[in-house]
């Protein structure tokens, strides 16, 4: 099962090497991401590819501001787990990761929503094939990302995916047990 093996080994990394991949190994996973399936077959999906090191520091300033927003009225759980870890505004990964891979879906296709998360699926584990590292950093507020790229108004960005090979020494969480997430014939 090659498939469970490189789910098992793939962990966010949000720090990476200044070598900058092969475009054609970012191409080649793009390529597997959009063999998934869709509503309708669809295919609600853009990937957007960012290298541009001025694009990359804009975006990356604007996640932040945003972030900062966020921070100032994030509480409970999710505050204190936050901390714990040690998060905060700053996403020095959006401008240094060698690419940004930036996920749309096309909000008037049907089932765009899960579609996209698929092929966000299959783009993670095609990634982690070819060696490469990146985290799945939803921006809390997508609005001024999609803003300066120009977006059309019919494509939500879904996550933005700093690409490039890991220098993340942190290790992958723990992942809950087969019986704890699996029941049969009802909840």
């Amino acid at each position: 099962m090659r498939v469970l093996e490189l789910a098992k080994r793939r962990k966010t990394v949000r720090k990476f090497l200044p070598d900058k991949p092969p475009k054609e190994d970012i191409l080649k996973a793009i390529e597997t991401a959009k063999e998934a399936p869709s509503g309708m077959n669809a295919q609600p999906w853009k990937f957007v590819i960012i290298e541009d090191g001025w694009l990359k520091a804009k975006i990356r300033e604007v996640c932040e501001r945003e972030e900062e927003k966020f921070y100032e009225k994030v509480s409970g759980e999710l505050g204190e787990w936050l901390k714990e870890k040690g998060f905060t505004p700053e996403k020095p990964f959006l401008s240094e990761a060698p690419y940004l891979i930036l996920v749309f879906g096309h909000t008037k296709a049907p089932y765009w929503l899960q579609s996209t998360w698929i092929a966000v699926g299959y783009l993670l584990l095609a990634l982690e094939e070819l060696g490469l590292g990146t985290v799945t950093y939803t921006p809390p507020n997508p609005k001024p990302v999609e803003e300066l790229l120009n977006a059309p108004k019919e494509y939500k960005l879904q996550t933005i995916l700093p690409v490039g090979y890991p220098a993340d020494p942190k290790p992958k969480y723990e992942r809950k047990k087969l019986e704890d997430v699996v029941n049969f014939n009802g909840f």
